[in-house]
């Protein structure tokens, strides 16, 4: 018993002076380290809550600086002292303006509860307005009374909004909304202790304890504030990794979907060849060898479409979970506009060769979002050369872009380069080559040889194929010609694909 209230006595001493005994530099330093801290977790998660929170804890570490009586924080603060002493109200006060925008930020008022947003956005700035001028009256005029007749007023509307915005917070289903009650809570309980202990006659030495209970609260507040960003952070994660889950089972469901679909492509396609191959013994070769070449680019189209479309939305879908919005609608746009084209080039087995440059930069630009924007892509014409009046065949080029960039480009992993460069060549063709600096042909093939399942390029076969009908109607043929860049030049890696595409210049 005695032992007992030993201990009661020596608590009872150590919350009676706080000042004196180390508690408050104790206080302080968490401050500082949590300032710190989330000032750095800013930087690795772009998240501005850390920021106001980083904020919110060194306003209150200032306004308590000067509290302390023993100690390195009195040589520490002596110089600057006066300085201390005249904005320790103001930051004590303005820590509860930052407190609102840290509550708002972290859940997200803007999208829960946008009039609430709007209404402590324009609150804020007003309050901090005032308390702007009030400073500027006071630094003019050197006439501290316009400080403490202004202060009242200040400390009003700052409290009232703090009220209201916790007022709010009931009105929000988010699970982050505990964290900001329960802090709220402990730090409003020992401040109403505090005020109780204020009007209770006690002397001034026992009055000390009235900051301990206040230093309690403050640590319970900032121990569930600065878990409230982490477990965001976690939110965040979980809600990527389902829609990880969610795009892998929508990937398989669509691979499903496009076997089955090819399988029945590929079953016509053997129809027609059967077809083809009996009317080609009454001399109708040429109808049946186009419309059997326009069939497997169908294939084609459908083997690509779903999976293109898939991994696009994919890599578009990062951005709006990372809440990136201009760059979600920005590449959306492209992506709807890359779709329409490829829907346009299904009705049309020609297109300009203008329009298909475009559709080229589309489905790179598009691409390249998986790549984080490293592939560097440009289109060179001749002066000599009106893409507008050209013909080609509709998607003619993409098989070779795709290989280049998943074949080619995609090992390299850095310095990638992808070019499409045209020029006049001969007086009957269009030269089109599109180059890569990327692995070549022979590191490319003996990847693929090491690779359980082989997958033939029937893209880059198809558009021979259609390369060659749709020269039936120039008086040249058209030809593809694949090179390998180490073979024309030493030290050169990559790829170079080369298409003389027939056209009747004028």
């Amino acid at each position: 018993m005695g032992s007992f209230l030993l201990f009661e006595h020596g608590l009872v001493d150590v919350l009676n002076h706080p000042n004196e005994n180390g508690i408050t530099i104790f206080v302080i330093g968490i401050l500082f380290i949590l300032s710190v801290y989330h000032f750095l977790l800013y930087f690795q998660h772009k998240d501005k809550a850390y920021l106001y929170y980083s904020l919110y804890t060194f306003m209150i570490f200032f306004g308590l600086l000067n509290r302390s009586k023993v100690g390195f924080v009195i040589d520490f603060i002596e110089p600057i002292r006066g300085f201390i002493d005249h904005l320790e109200l103001n930051f004590i006060l303005s820590y509860n303006l930052i407190y609102i925008v840290f509550v708002y930020d972290l859940l997200d008022f803007k999208k829960h509860l946008n009039k609430w947003y709007h209404f402590f956005y324009w609150t804020v700035r007003i309050i901090f307005l005032y308390a702007v001028i009030l400073e500027l009256l006071y630094v003019i005029t050197g006439d501290m009374q316009i400080l403490m007749k202004g202060h009242p007023a200040f400390s009003a509307l700052t409290y009232l909004s703090g009220l209201l915005l916790f007022i709010s917070l009931f009105k929000l289903k988010s699970p982050l909304r505990f964290y900001i009650v329960m802090g709220g809570f402990f730090l409003l309980m020992t401040s109403l202790v505090v005020s109780i202990i204020k009007r209770i006659g006690l002397s001034p030495e026992e009055q000390e304890v009235r900051y301990s209970i206040f230093y309690i609260g403050l640590v319970i507040e900032n121990i569930f504030f600065a878990l409230a960003p982490g477990y965001k952070q976690k939110l965040i994660l979980d809600e990527r990794n389902r829609s990880q889950e969610t795009l892998i089972a929508q990937f398989r469901e669509n691979e499903d979907l496009r076997s089955k679909v090819q399988a029945q492509l590929e079953g016509n396609v053997k129809a027609m060849e059967i077809k083809a191959e009996a009317e080609r013994l009454k001399g109708l070769q040429t109808q049946y060898d186009k419309e059997l070449a326009e069939l497997k680019l169908l294939a084609l189209r459908s083997a690509m479409n779903p999976h293109f479309i898939f991994n696009s939305l994919n890599s578009i879908k990062r951005y709006i979970i990372d809440s990136d919005k201009e760059k979600a609608v920005y590449y959306m746009n492209k992506f709807a506009k890359l779709i329409r084209r490829i829907l346009a080039s299904t009705m049309e087995k020609e297109s300009s060769l203008s329009d298909e440059l475009e559709t080229m930069e589309l489905y790179v630009n598009i691409e390249n979002l998986r790549f984080s924007n490293e592939i560097e892509f440009s289109i060179a014409c001749g002066q000599d050369i009106n893409p507008t009046g050209i013909k080609i065949p509709s998607l003619l080029l993409q098989p070779f872009l795709e290989n280049a960039i998943w074949h080619g480009l995609s090992p390299k992993k850095e310095n990638m380069e992808l070019k499409i460069i045209l020029s006049k060549h001969m007086k009957t063709q269009v030269r089109i080559e599109i180059l890569d600096n990327g692995i070549g042909l022979r590191k490319s093939r003996h990847i693929k040889e090491r690779k359980v399942h082989k997958n033939d390029s029937v893209g880059i076969s198809l558009s021979k194929e259609r390369l060659e009908h749709f020269s039936q109607q120039y008086e040249t043929e058209g030809q593809i010609v694949i090179l390998d860049m180490e073979t024309l030049e030493e030290g050169k890696s990559g790829t170079k694909v080369v298409i003389d595409l027939p056209y009747t210049y004028q």
